[in-house]
């Protein structure tokens, strides 16, 4: 996960994905406030059709 060194998760479906970075996220901020090493580039909405 870019920005959050060490940060990583897999999952079986997008929703489950999103479940498990939150999950990350919220364990790295138990810590205080990270201090990250990225530049916000965007945001880019996808589509999958099954």
């Amino acid at each position: 996960m870019p920005g959050f060194p060490g940060a990583h998760s897999q999952a079986e479906s997008l929703d489950e994905l999103q479940a498990n970075l939150q999950e990350v996220i919220a364990m790295l901020l138990e810590d205080g406030e990270p201090q990250l090493d990225t530049d916000f580039v965007g945001l880019q909405q996808i589509s999958v059709l099954a």
